[in-house]
């Protein structure tokens, strides 16, 4: 059954403060609010049922992966590679893989904007601000598998900050954390291990503390990172489960990070 409750009240509202334009507007108002209620009454604003922000949180992730990977004009091949590697980190099923993939495509389209999936993600997100920084990092890694962040997708990566509510300086530091990471990652796995400064360097980054920063302030960002990323909070809080396996291979870079640094900090 539709809902006019707010057309009516608008109509009579706008028509009585300012004659037929105004009942217009009050109509147009009436209806966004109508709108607003149904779906509040759906569970899909201000942080709705878990079933629905995990349909949300899944559908948006490959609808703007796909932008991102596109974003500079072209789908590379290690871009196409990482969706395939998360989709293959989530165990998804056969049926999922493939709506996986087509909305992957879907996004890649020229043509398709992604300001409305943001909008619809940040009404069912509502304050769950852990869930917007994860949904934000997926994206980044997805940026940087090319090795480097063009001005394009920088550009898609601080319009989805936008929406999300992530603030310039939050946005950089979790870019920073993100970028460390990957390459603490890469220099455990070369065959030429990167230099032990370097990789130190980066695990303090990934922590988000200095080389200066106390025992104390070092323990102090492990835990935080850790409990923004232990995988049962974040599915609690609506985290699709297919996702988990993302989340536990955030929370061991975090811990070889942290072990990486107390162990240079023993040695020295």
């Amino acid at each position: 059954m539709l809902n006019w409750t707010g057309k009516l009240i608008g109509a009579a509202l706008g028509l009585y403060f300012g004659g037929p334009v105004g009942a217009a507007l009050g109509i147009l108002l009436g209806n966004a609010f109508d709108k607003t209620q149904a779906r509040r009454a759906q569970g899909d604003i201000g942080g709705g049922s878990k079933g629905v922000l995990q349909t949300a949180f899944f559908q948006a992730t490959f609808l703007v992966m796909g932008k991102v990977a596109k974003a500079d004009g072209r789908v590379s091949e290690q871009e196409i590679e990482i969706a395939r590697h998360v989709m293959a980190r989530m165990g998804l099923s056969e049926r999922q893989r493939l709506e996986a993939m087509s909305l992957f495509n879907e996004g890649k389209d020229p043509e398709f904007s992604i300001e409305t999936v943001l909008t619809d993600l940040a009404d069912v997100i509502g304050r769950r601000a852990t869930l917007a920084q994860i949904f934000l990092e997926v994206q980044l890694q997805v940026a940087y598998s090319d090795g480097q962040l063009t001005v394009n997708e920088r550009n898609v990566l601080q319009t989805i900050s936008n929406y999300l509510g992530i603030n310039r300086i939050q946005f950089e530091i979790i870019h920073q954390r993100i970028r460390a990471q990957m390459h603490f990652s890469e220099g455990q796995h070369q065959q030429q291990p990167r230099s032990s400064q370097s990789q130190l360097a980066n695990a303090y980054q990934i922590l988000g503390v200095s080389a200066s920063s106390s025992d104390a302030e070092l323990k102090k960002a492990y835990r935080r990172l850790m409990n923004q990323h232990h995988p049962d909070k974040l599915v609690a809080k609506g985290l699709p489960e297919e996702m988990m396996s993302i989340a536990k291979e955030k929370t061991q870079e975090i811990q070889t990070a942290y072990e990486r640094v107390r162990k240079a900090r023993k040695a020295a």
